[in-house]
């Protein structure tokens, strides 16, 4: 078992970062390999002109049964560089990502946690992804790691997102391994709005 966690800050080992260390730490201790991919590196237009972050992500999604994205929060929403990715990603990926369990984390000096953190769930409820909650809103508070640190709350709300997300999967495999599979799926349909 395997969770993949999506680093989207600008700083490698920012808040973010730390956040997500909390978080891999209790998969960890819970027999959960765990993967950081850093995403949010400041020259990020090579994305979308030759998909390298995009296919280096594409290429682990067969190994992973859990995805947690992590981000800053920028103006009450999640830093421009995972948007602009998870866009992508999603987009051309979204049939490996169903089934597999989601969560996001995110990390802020002093507001709008909550609204960055509903950005980023709903990339999992379009994708048939179900999301795995804590004890509170997946938020941490700080301007450095080290004020990270010393938010035991949000320490705590990720260790037991960890725990939580662990069980999960366990759960998930427990099912498959006594014939439970993930509903198939409807083809799809859409209605136009607009006629």
């Amino acid at each position: 078992m395997k969770v993949l966690l999506l680093n989207g800050s600008p700083r490698e080992f920012g808040c973010t970062y730390t956040a997500l260390t909390e978080v891999a730490g209790a998969l960890n201790a819970n027999d959960v390999e765990t993967e950081i991919m850093w995403i949010g590196r400041d020259s990020f237009s090579g994305v979308y002109e030759y998909g390298s972050l995009i296919d280096e992500f594409a290429a682990k999604l067969d190994d992973i049964d859990g995805l947690v994205i992590g981000s800053p929060v920028y103006y009450a929403a999640s830093s421009g560089a995972i948007s602009m990715f998870l866009d992508k990603a999603f987009y051309t990926n979204g049939g490996k990502l169903r089934g597999k369990v989601g969560a996001s984390v995110v990390s802020c000096r002093r507001g709008g946690a909550s609204a960055a953190f509903d950005e980023l769930n709903k990339y999992f409820t379009i994708n048939s992804m179900p999301v795995v909650s804590s004890q509170y809103w997946n938020q941490v508070h700080g301007n450095t790691p080290d004020e990270v640190r010393q938010d035991l709350e949000g320490l705590q709300t990720m260790r037991t997102l960890g725990k939580n997300m662990a069980w999960l999967i366990k759960c998930i495999e427990l099912g498959k391994k006594n014939g439970i599979e993930i509903p198939p799926q409807e083809k799809k349909t859409s209605t136009n709005f607009i006629r």
